[in-house]
Order: structure tokens, then sequence, then C-alpha cells
């Protein structure tokens, strides 16, 4: 993990999840992230940027945490997969200094966002 990324960067993000095979559903057909599975506890995803992983619990606290911001080139075709993966919208679109966003839940719960500056 460590030795890719740059000193005092993000290099990793882990989501505790219920159903590995759901969340690479989901991630799958929202995202385009592919997988690389370590047993039946783990599977790492690569997104094209950054590498994260699922790991199996069966104790998912899916509120509270940071919030995990992504970003599109085309935001509403973006939100329309995302809602057709599974994932439910939380907060439509809407407009900020700098640009637009909206925010989901996962299936596992997870809020997320996704911002563009078109």
């Amino acid at each position: 993990m460590g030795a890719r990324g740059a000193d005092r960067k993000i290099d990793y993000i882990e989501f505790n999840v219920g159903d590995i095979e759901r969340a690479k559903a989901f991630y799958g057909a929202a995202f385009g992230w592919t997988f690389t599975d370590y047993g039946p506890d783990y599977c790492e995803f690569q997104d094209g940027r950054l590498t994260g992983g699922f790991a199996k619990s069966g104790n998912v606290s899916a509120k509270g945490g940071a919030l995990v911001i992504l970003f599109a080139d085309d935001l509403e075709a973006i939100q329309a997969k995302v809602e057709e993966a599974g994932g439910r919208i939380v907060k439509p679109i809407f407009a900020f200094p700098g640009g637009r966003r909206f925010q989901f839940t996962d299936p596992e719960g997870y809020e997320l966002a996704v911002w563009s500056d078109k």
C-alpha cells in the first residue's frame, strides 16, 4: 500500500462491507471500477487513479465517516448510472462555487458524492 503513494497523501481507502460481491457489482456498474480478490473476506478495487479495498465485516457502520468525493466529466450520466446500479440519491445535483455535485448512498449505506467542474 504505502510504497506507491506520495508522502502524507491519501494512498488507499478501505470500506467495511457486509457483502463484497454486492459492493463489486455496484461500483463496477456505476463507475467501471475493476477488482482483485484476495480470498473471501477482502477485495481490492482500482478506479484508474486510486486503489482501495472492500473488507468483509459483520459490523458495518456507514454513517459519520469522511465524505469520499469522486469526479465526473458528465454529472447527469454518472447520476443515472449510480441510480441504475442501486444507489440512492440523497442530495440531487446542486451548484457550489467551482462546480456542481450530488450525493448518494451505496447499497451498504455509505454516503459519497460526485462533483464536476462543468
